[in-house]
């Protein structure tokens, strides 16, 4: 065993000598807090620490040489060379390598609770046992006063229990008083809580029409606004072009002119159709008067369908170049509503494109969902409005000599949003735009209006 040590010593501090070793573990003794004694196989004591010296009074020099017996009390003095040789007759531990409590004598003649802790080594053949004792002087009288205050608090609980008993037979008599107004007393509560809930529901309504009618109120004094600038223009070019149009009176060599204002009418009489269609449906929206009406249809019927009646949106040499995936299947979804989600998107494609730029729409099916995407090669959006881009009336900074609402594309996420739908897009000012839209198909959801 002191082979092994001397060895894991060596590999601890490979380059330090016996000497340094040896100073090494006599300081970890000295320092220890715990009384350390090593004794022979006849229990005398060959060495002790100075934690051993202050836990029993004694000097080592008073100690080293004698019997360790010497520290114990009376029975165990005497029981204590018989325990060791014992020990070494049939190699049975009581104490070694397992530890237990025992009392220990201190040189003024006071008894102490002791941890003791014993272990075996051989040194030159010889049996050395170690000795490790905890003093527990000061656990023991912990516990010793939280005995004493279990009794006390044994004690108190008993006279309380008789204060109980006593008050409690005073409070019965109380208690049957008070039964019969506490049952009065619960009627009451629970009309009032019954009174105060309907007054809270109440109370909610009025603040939810209140919100209602200023959000209302807001919209139509938008709307106001809104509509007494988009509607002067095309009103403005109705009048003019329509006098014109009267001046013309003569016969063929004045019908390209009149032609001319009347495709000017028939433009301005559009515009305002969709401004007023804008604020219809955003109406019914707002309104929530949205019904579920989903239908089954064939997606390449429809976009065929799309296509033939969405080149009067376009400008002139504008054109729309369509790419179609998987569209041969039938879809369950609001038709009319993603027709109108369609319209709006390839429209304002057109409106913020110069003309003869082409506009790009790819319809597929996918993992049980419709992808839409419709790119234009346009003014884009700055950068700094992007993040206000579907809210009601908003329009960007470099739009304001575009005619327009600020609904289109509030529109479009309301819808997508009642059809489970998302909408999303890429932008670069001077580039163009691309937004893209995703609807779970078969759902069973899709409403419309």
């Amino acid at each position: 065993m002191v082979e092994e040590n001397h060895i894991a010593l060596k590999k601890q501090f490979p380059h330090s000598s016996l000497e340094e070793m040896v100073a090494y573990l006599e300081a970890i003794l000295s320092t220890a807090i715990d009384a350390i004694f090593t004794i022979n196989e006849r229990g005398i004591v060959e060495s002790m620490n100075p934690a051993a010296e202050k836990l029993f009074g004694y000097t080592a020099d008073e100690v080293l040489g004698k019997n360790i017996s010497m520290l114990m009390p009376m029975p165990h003095r005497h029981d204590h060379d018989r325990y060791i040789g014992r020990y070494i007759e049939t190699n049975q531990p009581r104490i070694i390598g397992i530890g237990r409590e025992v009392p220990g004598l201190r040189k003024d003649g006071t008894e102490i609770p002791l941890r003791l802790a014993v272990s075996e080594t051989q040194v030159g053949g010889r049996r050395i046992f170690t000795g490790i004792i905890h003093d527990l002087t000061a656990m023991k009288q912990a516990q010793a006063e939280i005995s004493k205050l279990n009794e006390d608090l044994e004690q108190q609980n008993e006279r309380l229990e008789m204060k109980v008993a006593m008050r409690t037979e005073e409070l019965s008599e109380a208690v049957n008083r008070l039964l019969s107004v506490n049952q009065q007393l619960i009627q009451e509560a629970e009309e009032r809580r019954a009174a105060e809930e309907a007054l809270r529901k109440s109370e909610e309504e009025l603040i939810k029409a209140l919100v209602k009618e200023k959000q209302l109120n807001e919209l139509k004094s938008r709307f106001v606004s809104m509509a007494s600038h988009e509607f002067r223009t095309p009103l403005s070019t109705v009048l003019s072009s329509a006098d014109l149009a009267e001046a013309y009176t003569g016969g063929a060599e004045h019908q390209e002119k009149r032609s001319k204002h009347l495709q000017r009418i028939k433009n301005a009489v559009g515009t305002l159709t969709g401004i007023l269609n804008d604020f219809l449906s955003l109406s019914k929206l707002e309104e929530e008067k949205v019904h579920a009406q989903a239908v089954a249809f064939k997606l390449s019927d429809f976009c065929e369908e799309v296509a033939d009646e969405i080149h009067g949106l376009l400008k002139p040499g504008q054109t729309l170049i369509q790419v179609h995936e998987h569209c041969d299947e039938e879809v369950f979804l609001d038709k009319k509503i993603l027709k109108n989600i369609i319209y709006n998107l390839v429209s304002n494609a057109s409106k913020y494109s110069d003309a003869g730029k082409p506009i790009h729409c790819r319809i597929k099916v996918l993992d049980g969902s419709l992808y839409l995407d419709v790119e234009d090669q346009g003014i884009g959006i700055p950068e700094e409005d992007q993040p206000h881009l579907f809210e009601r009336f908003f329009r960007a900074h470099n739009v304001e000599n575009i005619q327009g609402t600020g609904l289109g594309l509030n529109i479009v996420r309301r819808y997508l949003s009642l059809m489970g739908g998302h909408i999303s897009f890429k932008s670069t000012p001077g580039k163009g735009t691309v937004f893209s839209i995703n609807i779970p198909l078969n759902s069973g959801q899709s409403p419309t209006v």
